[in-house]
C-alpha cells in the first residue's frame, strides 16, 4: 500500500461541558504533560492541538514552566495549535467578537513559533456565511468543517463561498467527522484490513487518487504510545493538519462551491436548540458584546485621553472566552452555565468600566444641574432620551432652544420627618452625604431642624458646627430638592455629545392635562421644521399614534400596527406556550402537545400618553400546564402529554410608541414557574412570504420555510437572527440572538426554552444523544423573564430596517452632568460620521497610534462608505489589524467604495 492515509493525531478539546471548566483542566494537563513527554520521545509524532490557543493558555498557566517545550515544538512542525483562541459557536456572538478570537489566537500563537494555518471548525453547530471571508482577510486560505454540509456536497474538498464573492479551499471531515480515523488503532490485530476499509471508504468522497485524511482522536483524547510504528505498519504517514492540507496551494478553481452559510441537519448533528436554551446567557452575551464594541472602544478611541488597553482586552478575553460552542450555547451543565454568566458579567463590567471613564470625563465640562448626551452610533440622531432633572424649569440645549420634553415621574421630595434626638439625626451625616444626597441647607425653627438635600455637593458644611444650636429640637425633617423625570427629544451628532440644561421657567408657555406645552408645543403642526421634526405621540388606553405608525390593542391584548406607507399587522405580539420535553440541545414536543395560546383574563393600562412617548401596559393571564411530562413519564422514553396541574402565569407586555419612530417597543415580563416548555411570541406576516431575511455575522441570511435533513435529527425550520429578523412585510428588531420560525404565515419568536437535561438518551427529534443524559434543572430557566424587542411595518426591502434596528439597539446615553454649577453648557461635539447606503460600523478602537474602523456594506450591490472627521490620512488594513495601501483623504473625508457584503479595515489618523 502507498502513501494513501495521511494519520493526524489530535484532540477534541471542549474546554468545558458536562463538566465545569476547572475539572475538565485537570484531565488537560495530564494530557499535554503526556503529549510533550510522547512526542519528545518518539520525534516522529506530529499532534494537532484542536485549533484553539486556549488550550495552550489553560495548561501553562498549571505548567509554565513547560513553555520553551511547547514552543520548541511548534516551531518544528510537529505540534500544531491555534489560530483559533477558542473553538467558537459562530451564530451566538457578535461577528467583530469572531474577529477578536481569531485575532488573539493567531497573535498568540505567534509567540509560540505560528498559528495552524487553517480555519479549523470541527465541531460548531453549523457556521456563519462570512466566514470564508473573514478567514480571508485573517490570512488564511483553507477551512475545515464537519457539521452544517448541505448533501449537494459529494468530496471531501470543496469551495466555501462568502456572500461578497470570497472562497476558501475547504476540507470537508465525512464519514465520522474529526473522528473518522479514530478506530484505526484501537486493536493490534486486523490493523491492515480496518485501513483497507477506510481507503475504501474516504476513495468515495476524495476520489481516486492523493492521500486520504485519517483524522485520529476524538473528545479528550491522548496520545497513543508507539503509533509512529503504527501508522509506519500500513505504509502510512502522520502529520499535522495543516501538514496535511498545506500540500495544496488554497486554490478553489474547479472546485464544487457551496455559498453561505452551512445550516444543513443532511451529514450531521447540528442541535438548533441551542439557540434558545438558557436565554439569560445569551441576553447577558448581546448587551456585554454592545457595550465594550460599540460604547467603551468608540468613546474611549474618540474622547478619551490615556487609551485603557489593559481594560478593553480584558473585556475582549472574557468575551472570546465565552463564545466557546459548548459555553454560551447553554449545553453543558448548570456549573458551566454559571461559570459563563460570570465571564460575560465582568466582560459587561469593564465596557461599562471604561464608557463611565470616558463619559465622566466629558461631564466635567457641563454644569452639575445639566446632563450629557451622548451618540454611539456614526449618524447624526434625533431621538427621545429619559432625564432626571431638578425642579420644574423647562431644558435648554447648548444653543439656549428649548427642548421637547414630556413629564414622566416626579421624585418624592420629603424623605423624613420625625419625632427624633438630633444628636441620632447628625449620626446620618458623613461629610455632606445625607441619605444618599449631599447637605445643600438646613435650617433650625420650632423645635425642627430640616435639612435640605440635594444631588450634587453646593455648600461646604461641617456637622461639628451644628452642635451647639440643637437646643429644643424633637423633630427632623430632610427635604430633598424637587427633581423629576422627563422625556426628552434631542439632536446629537455622529458618535459625539450635546447637553442640556433647566432653564428659565418663564419660557414655559402653559400647563394642560399634565403635559408641559412649551412655546409651539400646544400646537403639533409646530413640531414640522426644515429639518422635518418628528410629529408628536398621542395614546390613549386603544391606540399609539405617532404619524408613522399607529398601534391599537385589540381586547384579547394583542396588537394591529399600520404603517404610514398603509402597511397592516394584526393579531401581533400573541404569546404560545407549548411543551419542550427534549434537551438543552434540541427542542422536542410531547408525543401529545397542549399549546396555550387564549389568555383568560385582559387589562390594559395606561402609563403615559405623549407627546413624546406613549405606553400601555397589557396585563394578559394565562393558564399553562405546571410541566412538559406526566409524572411517570421517564427521560429514558419519549414523553407523552403534557401535566394537567395548571399554573396562572401573567404576562404583561408593554407597548411604547416613540416619537419618530417606525416601530413599536415591546417589553415582555413574566414570571416563570413552569417546566419543560417553549414561549413563543407570534406575528402575522401582512403579506404571504416564501422566505426570511435575518442578520447575521456581517451579513443578511435570506432562508426558506424548511430546513434540509438527512442523517436523523429533524430539521426543524427554526434559525437564528442576531438583531433583526424580516419577513412579510414585518420585521422584529432584537436586542439579542433570537431563534424564529416562519410557520403557517406567522413569524414565531422564541421568548423561553426549558428543559431538564444536558441531553436524553431518546429526543424524539433526535435519535442519537449528543451527550450525557445529566439533569440541569438551571435550564429550566424559572423566575422573571424580561424580553425587549420591537416590530416594525415595511413596505418595501429588508434595507429600511438596518438603520431602525442600529437605532433601536443603541440608546443614546445620558449622563448627570460633574461641573461647577455656574458653567455654560459645551457646544455640540462630533466625533466620527460614517455614512453610505448600506454602510455599517461595527468596530472602531485604537492601535498603535491610529483609530481603527471596521465597516460591512450590507447591500446587495456595490456602495461606498463615507468617512467625516478629525483625520488627514488613511490606510486600508485586514483583520489582524496590519496595514495596508493608503487611502486619499480630503478635508478629513475618506471615501471607500466597497463591493457588496464587503467587510472592510481602515485605519484613520490626524
Amino acid at each position: 500500500m502507498s502513501t494513501e492515509i495521511v494519520v493526524v493525531p489530535h484532540t477534541h478539546w471542549d474546554r468545558e461541558w458536562y463538566e465545569p471548566f476547572q475539572r475538565f483542566r485537570l484531565r488537560l494537563v495530564a494530557l499535554l504533560d503526556e503529549v510533550l513527554d510522547t512526542m519528545e520521545r518518539e520525534p516522529a509524532y506530529h499532534f494537532t492541538l484542536d485549533g484553539q490557543l486556549a488550550c495552550v493558555d489553560d495548561y501553562l498557566e498549571v505548567r509554565p514552566e513547560n513553555r520553551d517545550r511547547v514552543a520548541a515544538l511548534v516551531r518544528s512542525g510537529r505540534l500544531a495549535v491555534g489560530p483559533w483562541q477558542i473553538l467558537l459557536d459562530e451564530f451566538l456572538c457578535s461577528g467583530e467578537n469572531i474577529i477578536r478570537n481569531l485575532e488573539l489566537g493567531m497573535a498568540r500563537a505567534d509567540r509560540l513559533g505560528g498559528a495552524m494555518p487553517v480555519g479549523y471548525l470541527p465541531d460548531m453547530f453549523g457556521h456563519t456565511a462570512q466566514m470564508p471571508q473573514i478567514l480571508r482577510k485573517a490570512g488564511l486560505t483553507h477551512a475545515c468543517v464537519y457539521r452544517g454540509v448541505p448533501s449537494a456536497v459529494t468530496t471531501d474538498v470543496f469551495a466555501w463561498v462568502a456572500p461578497d464573492g470570497t472562497a476558501v479551499r475547504t476540507q470537508y471531515l465525512p464519514a465520522g467527522g474529526y473522528g473518522n480515523g479514530a478506530y484505526l488503532f484501537s486493536e493490534g490485530e486486523g490493523l491492515a484490513e480496518r485501513a483497507a476499509g477506510f481507503v475504501r471508504t474516504m476513495r468515495e468522497w476524495h476520489g481516486p487518487e492523493g492521500p486520504l485524511l485519517a483524522m485520529y482522536g476524538t473528545d479528550h483524547s491522548a496520545p497513543v504510545r508507539g503509533l509512529p510504528d503504527m501508522v509506519a505498519t500500513i505504509s502510512a504517514r502522520m502529520d499535522t493538519l495543516s501538514g496535511y492540507i498545506g500540500t495544496s496551494d488554497g486554490e478553489v478553481d474547479g472546485l464544487p462551491q457551496v455559498h453561505g452559510e452551512l445550516r444543513s441537519h443532511a451529514r450531521a448533528n447540528i442541535l438548533p436548540g441551542v439557540i434558545s436554551i438558557r436565554p439569560n446567557l445569551k441576553q447577558a452575551m448581546s448587551r456585554a458584546e454592545r457595550m465594550v464594541e460599540r460604547y467603551a472602544e468608540p468613546l474611549a478611541t474618540l474622547w478619551g485621553s490615556e487609551w485603557p488597553g489593559r481594560f478593553l482586552d480584558m473585556a475582549w478575553w472574557r468575551l472570546v472566552d465565552a463564545s466557546g460552542h459548548d459555553s454560551v450555547t447553554g449545553c453543558g451543565v448548570d456549573e458551566t452555565a454559571q461559570q459563563v454568566a460570570a465571564r460575560i458579567a465582568e466582560a459587561e463590567h469593564l465596557g461599562q468600566a471604561v464608557r463611565d471613564l470616558v463619559t465622566s470625563r466629558l461631564a466635567r465640562s457641563v454644569p452639575s444641574d445639566g446632563v450629557l448626551i451622548v451618540n454611539p452610533t456614526p449618524a447624526a440622531r434625533r431621538g427621545v432620551v429619559i432625564v432626571d432633572m431638578p425642579g420644574n424649569d423647562p431644558l435648554l440645549d447648548p444653543s439656549g432652544a428649548v427642548v421637547p420634553v414630556q413629564p414622566l415621574e416626579y421624585a418624592p421630595t420629603l424623605l423624613l420627618d420625625e419625632e427624633m434626638d438630633p444628636a441620632t439625626a447628625l449620626t446620618f451625616v458623613h461629610g455632606t452625604e445625607l441619605y444618599g444626597r449631599h447637605v445643600a441647607g438646613l435650617a433650625v425653627e420650632d423645635g425642627t431642624l430640616t435639612f435640605t438635600v440635594a444631588r450634587e455637593p453646593s455648600v461646604a458644611f461641617d456637622v461639628n458646627d451644628l452642635r451647639g444650636a440643637l437646643d429644643g429640637v424633637t423633630r427632623v425633617r430632610i427635604v430633598a430638592q424637587p427633581r423629576r423625570t422627563v422625556a426628552a427629544m434631542v439632536q446629537a451628532p455622529p458618535l459625539g455629545h450635546t447637553s442640556l440644561r433647566p432653564g428659565p421657567r418663564e419660557q414655559v408657555h402653559a400647563e394642560e392635562d399634565g403635559v408641559e406645552r412649551l412655546p409651539g408645543m400646544h400646537d403639533p403642526s409646530c413640531w414640522l421644521s426644515s429639518d422635518s421634526a418628528p410629529l408628536p405621540v398621542r395614546g390613549d388606553e386603544q391606540v399609539l399614534d405617532n404619524g408613522l405608525l399607529r398601534v391599537t390593542i385589540a381586547p384579547d391584548g394583542t396588537l394591529t400596527l399600520v404603517g404610514q406607507d398603509g402597511t397592516t399587522v394584526t393579531g401581533a405580539a400573541r404569546v404560545v406556550d407549548g411543551g419542550d420535553v427534549g434537551d438543552t440541545y434540541n427542542y422536542a414536543p410531547p408525543a401529545t402537545d397542549e399549546t396555550v395560546s387564549e389568555p383568560v383574563a385582559v387589562e390594559a393600562e395606561l402609563i403615559c400618553t405623549g407627546p413624546l412617548t406613549a405606553m400601555v401596559d397589557v396585563r394578559r393571564t394565562y393558564l399553562w400546564p405546571a410541566s412538559g411530562e406526566d409524572p411517570y413519564d421517564t427521560p429514558e422514553v419519549p414523553a407523552g402529554t403534557r401535566a394537567t396541574r395548571m399554573e396562572e402565569i401573567t404576562v404583561t407586555t408593554r407597548v411604547e410608541l416613540r416619537a419618530g419612530e417606525p416601530f413599536v417597543r415591546l417589553r415582555v415580563d413574566f414570571d416563570n414557574r413552569c417546566a419543560d416548555h417553549r414561549v413563543r411570541l407570534h406575528v402575522p406576516l401582512p403579506q404571504p412570504a416564501t422566505c426570511s431575511h435575518a442578520e447575521g455575522q456581517f451579513a443578511v441570511v435570506t432562508r426558506g420555510l424548511t430546513a434540509e435533513g438527512g442523517c436523523g435529527e429533524t430539521p426543524l425550520p427554526t434559525f437564528p437572527a442576531s438583531s433583526w429578523v424580516a419577513a412579510g412585510g414585518v420585521a422584529a428588531l432584537l436586542e439579542h440572538v433570537t431563534e424564529y420560525e416562519l410557520a403557517d404565515g406567522e413569524l414565531a419568536l422564541t421568548l423561553l426554552r426549558s428543559t431538564g437535561y444536558l441531553s436524553r438518551n431518546r429526543n424524539a427529534l433526535r435519535p442519537e444523544p449528543a451527550g450525557p443524559q445529566l439533569p440541569t434543572p438551571a435550564a429550566q430557566s424559572r423566575g422573571p423573564r424580561t424580553v425587549s424587542l420591537a416590530l416594525m411595518p415595511y413596505q418595501g426591502s429588508w434595507r429600511e430596517v438596518v438603520p431602525q434596528a442600529e437605532a433601536f439597539r443603541h440608546d443614546l446615553l445620558v449622563v448627570p452632568g460633574l461641573g461647577e454649577p455656574y458653567l455654560p453648557l459645551p457646544a455640540p461635539e462630533a466625533g466620527l460620521e460614517v455614512s453610505g447606503d448600506g454602510v455599517v460600523m461595527t468596530s472602531l478602537r485604537e492601535r498603535d497610534g491610529w483609530q481603527e474602523l471596521r465597516v460591512v456594506a450590507l447591500t446587495l450591490d456595490a456602495t461606498e462608505a463615507i468617512v467625516t472627521g478629525r483625520f488627514a490620512e488613511a490606510r486600508h488594513a485586514d483583520l489582524r489589524g496590519r496595514p495596508g495601501d493608503p487611502l486619499p483623504v480630503t478635508d478629513g473625508t475618506l471615501r471607500l467604495p466597497l463591493g457588496a457584503w464587503e467587510i472592510a479595515t481602515v485605519q484613520l489618523r490626524c
